[in-house]
This record gives structure tokens, C-alpha cells and sequence, in this order.
């Protein structure tokens, strides 16, 4: 259901074709072991794109999802993500000599792990797409900067503080990149015919949910040390 609410307005309304189809095909053969006369199935109707008329389609043609594949903005969503990520594992990295906090230390495990997987997984979709992957130091220069990534001058702050200011800006940091994720998986959702396929409609889904997720645990752990103050 999650998945569902996350589409795009175009990927929405193919799923409801889709359904739409479905229960057309239940319909027809439900009349059909009975005794009682058989009715015609309602007609699909194809939503047309904004300012288009929708249209009457077959069965065969609702259910086709062979042309459902990587748009230009799906190839752009990986590559920047991949930097994305990248970034978050430098930021992280910095957690072991700068924090003597041990929740500090297991976020900073689990983002690394994550975000890791994730950039392996993001080569090899690109890769199999035949789309070009991203230089690893492509992040560091303006054209790289994703949405909530840490400029230069905000990285090298972090990697200059210790102890409880650095987890200060840490967690700020962090949770503003969390937001640029959630902000690049919107995009993409907003883009027409992107984020249908289903690898990348599942991926930027989960991306969504779990910075969310983390963005709420870090909120806590930040108010934490306000507190202290």
C-alpha cells in the first residue's frame, strides 16, 4: 500500500488500468460456469496524460507491461544517488575518532551498511541498463551536489569537531541529507513515466521509508543532547 501512495500519477493510473483489466477477466469468466445469461464486460478505459482524453482499451493491451522500462530521470535518480550515498559513507566514517557515543557509533554502523549495499546494488542496475556510472569523486564538485548533501566548507566543520558537537552537527548533517534523499525520490515520482519499472519503483519506496525512519531516531537522539546543554 506504501509502494502505491509513493507512485507517480502516470504509474498510478497504469495500476488502475491494471486492476481495471483484472476484474474484467474475473467477471467474464465468473458469467461464464453459471447458468445465467452472460453480460458484457465492462470497458478499460485508459486515463490519458494531462489535457488527454482517456480511451477504450482490450484486455491484452492493460496487461502489457512490456514497454515499462528506465527513463532518462530513473538513470539520473541512480547516478545522483550513488553520490548520495556516497557522501552519507564519508560522513559516517568520520563517527569512530570523533564520538565517544556508542548510539552514535551503532547508527553510524547501520548507515554505513545500508548505504554500501545500496551503491552496489545502483552500479549494477546501471550497469545492466548499459547507462554510465558515476566518477567516485563525482560528489565532491558543484555539478555533483545532490539535494541535503554537506557543502565543502560544512563537511570539513564536521570532520574538525569532537565529542558532543560533533555529534551535534552530525546528526543535523545527516538528517538534513536524509530530507535531500526524500526530496530526490519526490522528483523523480514528479517526472513523467519515471519510476515505474519495478526495481526502481521499489527502490526510491524504500529509500522514502527508511529516511523517514531514520530521520525520527536521529531527531530523538539530537533533542538528547540539546537537553544536556
Amino acid at each position: 500500500m506504501y509502494s502505491f501512495l509513493l507512485m507517480n500519477p502516470l504509474n498510478r493510473r497504469a495500476a488502475l488500468v491494471l486492476l481495471a483489466a483484472m476484474a474484467a477477466v474475473s467477471c467474464k469468466t465468473a458469467g461464464s460456469a453459471g447458468s445465467s445469461p452472460q453480460t458484457q464486460p465492462a470497458p478499460i478505459l485508459q486515463p490519458g496524460a494531462p489535457g488527454e482524453a482517456s480511451r477504450v482499451i482490450g484486455v491484452a493491451q492493460a496487461t502489457d507491461l512490456s514497454k515499462v522500462g528506465a527513463t532518462p530521470a530513473d538513470i539520473k535518480f541512480m547516478q545522483g544517488m550513488i553520490g548520495h550515498h556516497a557522501q552519507a559513507v564519508e560522513m559516517v566514517a568520520l563517527i569512530p575518532s570523533h564520538s565517544q557515543n556508542e548510539d552514535m557509533k551503532k547508527l553510524g554502523m547501520r548507515i554505513d551498511v545500508s548505504q554500501q549495499d545500496e551503491i552496489k546494488m545502483m552500479r549494477s542496475w546501471l550497469t545492466a541498463r548499459g547507462a554510465a556510472l558515476p566518477d567516485e569523486h563525482a560528489h565532491h564538485t558543484p555539478g555533483g551536489m545532490m539535494p541535503g548533501m554537506l557543502t565543502p566548507e560544512e563537511m570539513t566543520a564536521l570532520a574538525a569537531a569532537k565529542g558532543t558537537e560533533f555529534d551535534r552537527l552530525f546528526l543535523e548533517g545527516m538528517i538534513k541529507h536524509h530530507q535531500g534523499a526524500i526530496t530526490m525520490v519526490e522528483e523523480l515520482f514528479n517526472s513523467p513515466r519515471a519510476g515505474q519499472e519495478s526495481d526502481i519503483n521499489a527502490f526510491a519506496a524504500d529509500v522514502d521509508a527508511d529516511q523517514r525512519m531514520e530521520i525520527g531516531r536521529m531527531g530523538a537522539m539530537l533533542n538528547a543532547i540539546k537537553e544536556k546543554k
